[in-house]
């Protein structure tokens, strides 16, 4: 691959939708950098199974709620492979805790992780992507921050921020070729944990009028448009991929 192969930086993407995005946009040609805060062994396995199927990625751990990791976290990148194009903002915490229970500890750990990563790793990486000559900026938002659900006002708050953030950023970066998009998952079949409220967070939501769950690889894909040339047109919009659960 050359120097000007394009990169993409997908955070959270040791797992699930994540390492989906991570294999979709190497498909299409693109380095890819590949993080989370501490799965270690579950991040080598995304950057074996792209690198096996003959792309090109790596990894580097970062915590993104600390400012100065997510900066040090996108300077790795371009040091790495000489340039960044898209930055896909997937690193979220769920959890399933009632309100009254709710500590202001919890909150900000939510908010941490799923929003302030979120703009600090924009904020770092807005410049590298303007460097480049433009390019995409994909926030990952939840079903949840549209429909509402017991038990996760936290992560539902934190994801309805993304979609306020794709909002604004995608008005005041246009003027440097900068797309910025929410992609919204419905109810997909992932591998959580009781922390993250199993399968009991997903029973709460609407069912699918196609009488399934998603497959990471359905969220990946539309990702993967978003990112191509095909989709320049398209800014500030939030995708949803939920089988028809939500109807915008």
């Amino acid at each position: 691959m050359t120097e000007q192969t394009k990169v993409a930086l997908v955070t959270g993407s040791a797992l699930n939708i994540g390492r989906a995005i991570a294999q979709h946009l190497s498909r299409d040609g693109f380095r890819v950098m590949v993080t989370a805060r501490q799965s270690e062994a579950d991040c080598r396995e995304t950057v074996r199974l792209v690198n096996e199927a003959g792309g090109e990625a790596d990894m580097h751990l970062a915590d993104i709620s600390d400012p100065d990791q997510a900066k040090a976290l996108v300077e790795a990148t371009v040091a790495r492979f000489g340039r960044l194009d898209v930055l896909v903002n997937n690193a979220s915490i769920r959890r399933q805790t009632k309100f009254l229970d709710l500590t202001p500890a919890e909150w900000r750990e939510i908010m941490g992780t799923t929003i302030d990563g979120a703009f600090y790793c924009a904020h770092a990486a807005a410049p590298h992507i303007i460097a480049a000559g433009g390019g995409t900026i994909i926030n990952l938002g939840g079903i949840s921050s549209h429909v509402g659900t017991k038990g996760r006002v936290h992560a539902i708050t934190a994801k309805a921020g993304m979609v306020g953030l794709t909002r604004a950023l995608a008005k005041e970066l246009a003027e440097y070729n900068i797309t910025v998009n929410t992609v919204v998952p419905g109810s997909i079949e992932t591998i959580r944990g009781f922390a993250a409220g199993g399968n009991h967070g997903r029973s709460a939501l609407p069912d699918s009028p196609l009488g399934r769950r998603g497959k990471p690889d359905e969220i990946a894909a539309m990702v993967r448009f978003l990112c191509s040339d095909e989709a320049r047109y398209i800014t500030g919009q939030a995708m949803h991929v939920n089988g028809g659960a939500y109807v915008n």
